[in-house]
């Protein structure tokens, strides 16, 4: 990686994927960054949140120019394929260059949003780069909770302008963002023992989907294993000897379902008819997603007959309630043609001990729709869940199209590259609306490198679209 361009970014980006960052235990990283301040002789802090802010001050010349803070997030999507041996508290992330991307083996890359920390840094270490006084302030756990921008404490930032350096889109600037919250319920139940004699048991599973951002992706019909999974079950659990014995799908809030995975039974004289059933199944599910998810794979196989199960008509519930629960988008934006004002995730089910434990995540521009979507799924998860909890949630970022920093950048960017970028809102939620509520004079705007396939092992970053976004926030820091 040190032989990419531009080598200031890449070189410490190459470190960065060597330290483990998942969402909160971001210890080593936060540890990482106070070394890299001490190295290089930067002024530094470091809060009760582990959130690191580190200072320059203007070069010769730009000393009466306002000064501008540069924020990106130090904690990474932890996501792997199921067949990958890989320790994300302790071991590196394996990268490689296929053509102009930098891809990981098997792992998300963590380019969101490491590439944003590396181009922080190698500004504030520039011995080339003109710029005003720089603040660079480098947040916890973004991914999972907002908690960094949440306990961040009035008083610590002095600048009036902020770059959010966690954008994934080449030549737009981001300028408002959704606001989101989670939504966690859980079914109990007592294990149940069932006569099996004369059942068979299956495991069904579906893998390779392409996932992705539940923000950022959550527009493009990708399929959702848990989705797929619970179609299947519903169309089979009024088969004679249907027993639910294990459900598990999805990962992380935050990313849609690529695999998921369930346990059943059926009477043995229907073990025919639920390998036809299954192919059936399987050849509507091509005939919907095939030319999109081209990697999509289902299994059934026999299984070892469980020993215990979820109550029958527990299971028929959850089936129902799980196929009654909201995914996808609900509504789009009437002001900005093309953005998504109001999603769902119906991001991961899983089996744990006396209970299962289903995991949403919902988003919206528009602070009430976020809430009447949030008690849509709540509503349904209540069919069959008898513990229902939500998250804190996050607010959105209204826009400001009369931004004085949204015109330096846009400039900065026409005269770089003789092209005029796209000025958007995002989906997707940043942490700007909480530096809002904090720093309400805040001028903020997002930019980012091109990157594809982000909070996935498909996760890759444009080397090409790097170099232009480090120019662009060069002339930027310049032209203040």
């Amino acid at each position: 990686m040190n032989n990419l361009e531009p080598k200031e970014v890449f070189s410490i980006f190459d470190e960065i994927r060597k330290v483990p960052r998942p969402s909160k235990h971001e210890e080593q990283i936060s540890a990482w960054l106070v070394r890299f301040a001490q190295e290089h002789g930067i002024d530094h802090t470091v809060d009760d949140a582990m959130n690191v802010i580190m200072r320059v001050p203007a070069t010769p010349g730009y000393e009466n120019k306002p000064g501008i803070i540069l924020q990106a997030h130090m904690d990474m999507v932890c996501e792997k394929n199921g067949d990958v041996n890989h320790d994300f508290m302790k071991d590196p992330i394996d990268t490689y260059v296929d053509g102009d991307w930098l891809k990981a083996r098997g792992t998300t890359l963590g380019g969101d949003d490491g590439i944003g920390v590396a181009m922080a840094l190698a500004a504030l270490t520039s011995k080339t780069l003109k710029h005003p006084a720089l603040e660079c302030l480098f947040t916890v756990d973004e991914e999972t909770g907002l908690t960094g921008a949440n306990r961040l404490k009035d008083g610590c930032l002095n600048g009036k302008m902020l770059i959010n350096l966690d954008s994934e889109d080449d030549g737009q600037i981001f300028i408002g963002c959704a606001g989101g919250i989670d939504t966690l319920a859980k079914m109990h139940f007592t294990p149940a023992t069932v006569d099996t004699k004369d059942l068979f048991a299956a495991r069904i599973s579906v893998k390779g989907l392409m996932g992705g951002h539940s923000g950022d992706d959550i527009n493009k019909g990708r399929g959702n294993a848990n989705i797929l999974i619970i179609r299947f079950l519903y169309e089979m659990m009024q088969t004679d000897g249907f027993q639910l014995a294990a459900i598990n799908g999805g990962n992380l809030r935050n990313a849609i379902a690529r695999e998921a995975e369930a346990v059943f039974t059926v009477r043995m004289s229907e073990k025919e008819n639920l390998r036809i059933r299954f192919n059936e199944y399987v050849a509507a599910i091509e005939g919907e997603l095939s030319d999109l998810e081209k990697d999509m794979h289902f299994d059934l196989e026999s299984t070892d007959m469980p020993a215990a199960f979820i109550p029958e008509e527990q299971a028929k519930r959850l089936i129902r309630t799980i196929m009654a629960c909201p995914h996808g988008v609900v509504e789009m934006s009437r002001d900005m043609p093309g953005l998504v004002q109001t999603s769902t995730n119906l991001a991961s089910v899983k089996m744990r001990d006396g209970y299962v434990e289903i995991n949403t995540s919902q988003r919206s521009s528009v602070e009430s729709q976020k809430h009447y979507i949030k008690d849509k799924v709540e509503c349904a998860l209540s069919a069959a869940c008898d513990e229902i909890t939500h998250g804190d949630g996050y607010p959105g970022w209204k826009p400001n199209v009369h931004s004085p920093l949204m015109e330096v950048v846009k400039k900065a960017y026409v005269d770089l590259f003789k092209a005029e970028p796209k000025v958007l809102a995002i989906h997707a939620g940043l942490e700007c609306g909480l530096f809002l509520e904090k720093y309400p004079y805040l001028d903020m705007v997002s930019i980012g490198p091109q990157m594809y396939g982000v909070h996935s092992p498909q996760e890759r970053l444009s080397i090409a679209s790097t170099g232009r976004c480090w120019q662009w926030l060069c002339r930027t820091l310049e032209s203040l």
